[in-house]
């Protein structure tokens, strides 16, 4: 969730809500032929030899700043919470993506082991409370906003990871690689995903019911700030509107604690213009302070994924969902697997539905996810050697069918198959959060 932008600018020149309009669908839909391919994956940060002992926040900034001094071609950040995260530029491949990652990974796994640090792929921190390591302006009032709605948001600042996968936001036309067909496929191919990839069951050692914990924070920081619009008319529309009715995080200040109003939309604001008009540098902020599970920044950003067990384990979502989104038949045939469960969808915008909460909670021992998960995976698996995946990326692709994805299974039921999960293999059915 690294959105950080530059401090509090002064305010220029006020904008009107048609020109906010204007402006939302032109940036954030930039159609064209799918063409480049981008992955942020973010780890938690654990002690090498004892994980479950919290890392000092003495100890993460010694260790990042030796990173900082190490050349690497993605962008490091770090979150709230002293997850680290690495952005990938545009690639022009998945080989050239896995490459970049892969190798800026190495480097800094390397650092941190000298420090005695690792990371972690968790979709949620099973072991530690949330515990704010960066203290700036905006995350302290992201922090008092989401307070406001209970103690997810700070689990979402703190203890969660991802695996953010970015795709060209698609051809202008019709057809299975337009822009229409592809926000369409991420809202509902990304409850497939979800299900496929859960890897967050436990919260303080405790199961906590679900498969995807991190998901069920997300849906409980509410729809207007985490939830998608509604698929009832074009993309860039309903995004637009959807933009100017979200609530205001906060309006900058540079002489002080930045304002977070309460129950004022940007179309508010706008109105008001109270306590100043809002500015064009502003309506840039509030799209960083939206996180819906799929994000249009120009391309479309999925942002549904657990961070995955294993050195390489986030290499898997990034080739599926390349092959899935880029491939032209293998988009054609996720699009007829997930079209079924668009009824299960039902009118309500992802994931505040159905469909995302069975994916959340019981993941692929759902029938009709599991079946729709194994035609998409195997229909991605076809689809690699056509984008010039390499064999060691394709073989990585079968093996997780093979052991997840046609078992019915997810990386959240390893973690609770071991003996320290809190005596308890299921708990579907009931949240057991503390």
């Amino acid at each position: 969730m690294s959105d950080s932008t530059s401090g509090c600018t002064e305010p220029r020149t006020a904008v009107t809500e048609a020109e906010a309009e204007a402006l939302v669908t032109g940036i954030c839909f930039k159609t064209g032929p799918p063409r480049t391919l981008g992955v942020e994956v973010e780890w938690l940060v654990h002690e090498l030899r004892a994980p479950r002992l919290p890392v000092t926040p003495e100890r993460l900034e010694a260790a990042y700043a030796a990173l900082r001094t190490v050349p690497l071609g993605s962008a490091l950040t770090v979150e709230p919470g002293g997850q680290l995260e690495l952005s990938s530029p545009p690639a022009a491949s998945l080989t050239e993506c896995v490459r970049t990652v892969s190798a800026d990974l190495d480097r800094v796994r390397a650092v941190l082991a000298d420090d005695g640090l690792c990371l972690v792929g968790l979709g949620h921190d099973p072991w530690h409370t949330p515990r704010r390591f960066l203290r700036e302006p905006r995350y302290d009032a992201l922090e008092a906003c989401l307070d406001r709605g209970g103690p997810a948001g700070r689990h979402m600042m703190c203890t969660s990871a991802s695996v953010q996968v970015s795709v060209d936001a698609g051809h202008e036309e019709p057809g299975p690689l337009g822009h229409v067909r592809r926000w369409w496929l991420a809202h509902h191919l990304g409850a497939v995903l979800v299900a496929a990839f859960a890897n967050s069951p436990l919260i303080g050692r405790r199961p906590t019911g679900w498969l995807s914990t991190r998901q069920l924070l997300w849906t409980e920081i509410g729809p207007d700030r985490a939830g998608a619009p509604p698929l009832d008319g074009t993309p860039r529309t309903t995004w637009a509107r959807h933009v100017l009715d979200a609530p205001v995080m906060c309006v900058r200040r540079s002489d002080g604690p930045w304002h977070v109003p309460e129950d004022v939309t940007f179309r508010d604001w706008i109105r008001s213009g109270l306590p100043r008009p809002p500015t064009r540098e502003d309506l840039d902020y509030h799209l960083t302070t939206l996180f819906p599970p799929v994000r249009p920044r120009g391309h479309l950003e999925l942002r549904m994924i657990d961070a995955q067990p294993g050195d390489d384990g986030w290499i898997v979502p990034l080739a599926v969902t390349a092959a899935l989104f880029d491939d032209p038949e293998a988009a054609e045939t996720a699009y007829r697997a997930v079209k079924p469960l668009a009824e299960r969808a039902g009118s309500r915008p992802a994931p505040h539905n159905p469909l995302w909460t069975t994916a959340a909670r019981t993941a692929l021992a759902d029938p009709e996810l599991h079946e729709a998960a194994v035609t998409c995976f195997e229909a991605a698996l076809a689809a690699l050697p056509r984008l010039g995946a390499t064999a060691d990326v394709t073989g990585a692709v079968a093996a997780y069918l093979d052991r997840y994805v046609r078992a019915g299974r997810c990386p959240a039921e390893d973690l609770l198959d071991r003996p320290d999960a809190g005596g308890h293999r299921r708990t579907h059915g009931k949240d057991s959060r503390t």
